[in-house]
């Protein structure tokens, strides 16, 4: 990794296949790490967290270690659920319907798929909400890394 915040490329190539898969989504660098969005909405945002320069992240998350975090929306029924077991999910300390969770050896990455998906339903226009089918997803998150 070469700039705070760079994201090892096997998670990009994880994240990109679900991201990109969604309605006129698009990729673009973040402030730190990157993000997709879909007309100017950031519905997800992953970055490798220094505690010393994203100080909000390593509280949301509990670390003072450098970590690989996810940030995504989640419509406000299914925040309490993800929060209740814990790591990896964090309440995100700015916007009520940000949720960080962690990316680490055990990632459940079909769950992923199905959050990303959620996040950008959250957020796209209705015309394009109804366009995705949420029983299936956007495409998996990625072949499993060799």
């Amino acid at each position: 990794m070469s700039d705070r915040g760079d994201v090892p490329p096997e998670i990009l190539d994880r994240l990109r296949p679900a991201c990109l898969g969604l309605p006129e989504a698009y990729e673009e660098p973040a402030w730190v790490g990157t993000r997709w969005r879909i007309r100017k909405r950031t519905f997800a945002h992953v970055l490798t967290v220094d505690p010393d320069h994203q100080a909000a992240y390593a509280r949301a998350v509990a670390s003072d270690e450098p970590i690989c975090a996810l940030t995504f929306r989640s419509p406000g029924d299914e925040i309490a659920g993800l929060l209740a077991g814990g790591h990896p999910f964090y309440k995100a300390d700015w916007g009520a319907d940000v949720v960080v969770m962690v990316l680490d050896d055990g990632v459940d990455w079909a769950e992923v798929g199905e959050l990303l998906t959620e996040s950008y339903c959250v957020l796209a226009p209705k015309k394009l909400a109804a366009l995705v089918d949420r029983l299936s997803g956007p495409p998996p998150a990625g072949p499993a890394p060799h």
